[in-house]
């Protein structure tokens, strides 16, 4: 399995703070987020190598960062060759010119590198084995006005995706996805499609909207505390909350 993990969006809700600094090296209790993850992910022996896909804008703050980094598993930067809000790739278009950059023929797995959360990744990865299915991780936020700032989804008595609706007017559930994605090597096929298809690439949640109507996608929920990190409030809980569990 390899690991994607999503960094190269230009955080405009969270400038000044991020004009000069990419949002996933903000410091969260003292280390920047994307560490936080990759913790997460070095837990998984199953995963051989990380890609942290950024842009031309911030490629030279991720390697600074790698460079002074104790990596346990193999990581690499990929720049996705943009410079501006403007013109970015999209989150489902970076996972695509990952996985065709570097030729991925495997199992993934896409973390979105402003996220943050207690969740254990190998009960995910662990889950994800049983099936060799495509899984989306899901936190109940149990309120249905918040409901609106996610992308909701619902699922059937089986525990399968049956809708996806990004920040939806009225939600048909309180389930968020938490950015995190699993998906078997057959899939890359069906993202290739998605993309050639002339889809929208901008969200990893539009091209779920599509995959669940043609290949089945199982959810895991998890009750342990995520954030969602987009504004300067939501980083400024999240301090409080790791450094009140560092203590």
């Amino acid at each position: 399995m390899h690991a994607i993990i999503l960094a190269a969006g230009y955080a405009t809700r969270l400038h000044p703070l991020t004009e000069n600094t990419p949002k996933p090296l903000l410091n969260v209790a003292g280390k920047p987020m994307m560490e936080h993850i990759i913790k997460k992910l070095d837990r998984i022996e199953s995963i051989a190598k990380i890609y942290v896909i950024t842009n031309d804008k911030f490629e030279r703050h991720f390697k600074k960062w790698l460079a002074g980094f104790d990596a346990q598993k193999p990581i690499e930067i990929i720049n996705d060759g943009t410079k501006s809000n403007e013109d970015r790739l999209g989150a489902l278009g970076d996972v695509h010119y990952a996985i065709n950059a570097k030729s991925i023929d495997d199992d993934i797995m896409i973390v979105a590198g402003d996220n943050l959360f207690e969740l254990n990744l190998d009960d995910v990865a662990n889950f994800f084995s049983k099936r060799k299915s495509n899984v989306i991780v899901l936190h109940d936020v149990k309120d249905f006005e918040l409901a609106k700032e996610y992308g909701i989804v619902e699922v059937d008595k089986n525990s399968l995706v049956v809708n996806f609706e990004e920040k939806p007017k009225s939600p048909k559930s309180t389930l968020a996805s938490t950015g995190i994605y699993l998906f078997p090597r057959k899939t890359i096929e069906l993202v290739n499609k998605y993309i050639a298809q002339g889809n929208s690439p901008d969200k990893t949640g539009s091209f779920i909207e599509w995959l669940h109507k043609r290949d089945a996608v199982h959810s895991f929920v998890t009750d342990k505390k995520w954030y969602d990190i987009g504004s300067v409030e939501q980083l400024e809980k999240a301090n409080k909350e790791y450094d009140k569990n560092s203590k």
